[in-house]
């Protein structure tokens, strides 16, 4: 079994620009309105919100649902064997730090994009 997660972004290019440029992700697939991005075991799909129905009555996404309760609950973590190397490559491709390298209470150190 393999683990996917596909992840509806606003922006395509810029998102496949950032997983590329930032965290060092490598395109495996590309066709219109869908990439997908692996590092290591790590593999995310990236579409476009626009390709989803503006209203969905059923469980799926819409985009009506996305703008209402985007990212409840999720988080996504990618472990790394050099954080502040990671901290550096994101800085480098241009992107800002949501958050910056600090301890959890739980133990670890993490910084949050």
């Amino acid at each position: 079994m393999r683990f996917r997660l596909e992840l509806f972004v606003e922006e395509l290019d810029a998102s496949v620009a950032f997983y590329e440029r930032a965290l060092g992700f490598r395109v495996t697939r590309r066709e219109p309105g869908y990439v997908s991005v692996r590092r290591g075991d790590a593999e995310l799909g990236l579409v476009p919100i626009s390709r989803l129905p503006a209203r969905g009555a059923g469980p799926g996404f819409s985009q009506e649902r996305l703008a209402r309760d985007r990212g409840a609950g999720v988080e996504i973590v990618l472990e790394v064997e050099d954080l502040l190397a990671a901290v550096d490559a994101v800085e480098r491709a241009g992107f800002e730090l949501a958050e910056p390298p600090r301890e959890r209470p739980w133990g670890l150190r993490d910084f949050r994009l």
